[in-house]
């Protein structure tokens, strides 16, 4: 087997364990809409935080296709 010539700085393995504990975010469903949501944010679908009305969200019409 090959051996390492020269012992890696503790940097240098410390940057390469960067990335070894990262989550996923956290995903949930929202108590008014029933849709998914990040966790602990104001749902973007309807407004909501915590059972009140956060943000007003205005709902876009669908563009229709000319034919």
């Amino acid at each position: 087997m090959a051996h390492p010539k020269r012992k890696h700085s503790h940097s240098r393995t410390r940057k390469r364990r960067t990335g070894d504990s990262l989550t996923k975010p956290l995903i949930v469903e929202c108590k008014d809409c029933r849709k998914q949501k990040p966790a602990h944010m104001v749902c973007p679908f309807c407004g909501y935080y915590s059972g009140r009305e956060i943000v007003a969200v205005e709902f876009k019409e669908k563009k229709k296709k000319k034919q």
